[in-house]
């Protein structure tokens, strides 16, 4: 497993698990902006060449917001989440970054697991964040 900088050329991957993960998929082009951003981070996970993972944050004065975070179904519930994020928020931690949050649906109890393991706490609801269906977001912080 190589977990790596996501580039251009990850792009049309990266959209592909990315309309496969969820109801309101980000563009090519919204991928494009945030990897240009030296503030932000992206990361993909390879496992065989083929990339099966990725996530990424928008540093924004000292903090990290945490706003991709997806593996390919038949990668899920390896580890290999935990692992890139992992690495996403001590590379986040070397350029500055002590604070991290994030948004996840409130019924999407593995994802939660998760972060609870990375020592995310909650912090919050808000109110109908999500559409396709419409439901609530924990907002959770580190």
């Amino acid at each position: 497993m190589l977990i790596r900088h996501m580039t251009m050329e990850d792009i049309d991957m990266v959209c592909e698990i990315e309309n496969n993960t969820f109801s309101l998929p980000w563009k090519a082009s919204d991928f494009a902006s945030a990897i240009e951003d030296s503030n932000n981070i992206y990361l993909v996970t390879e496992i065989d060449g083929q990339i099966v993972a990725y996530c990424g944050l928008w540093g924004v004065a000292g903090e990290g917001h945490i706003n991709n975070v997806a593996v390919v179904k038949e990668h899920r519930s390896r580890g290999i989440a935990y692992k890139m994020l992992l690495e996403l928020i001590n590379r986040a931690r070397l350029k500055g970054i002590e604070t991290f949050t994030l948004e996840v649906r409130i019924s999407n109890e593995s994802a939660i697991n998760l972060y609870r393991k990375l020592g995310f706490r909650n912090a919050g609801i808000r109110p109908n964040f999500y559409m396709f269906p419409t439901e609530d977001a924990l907002i959770m912080w580190l």
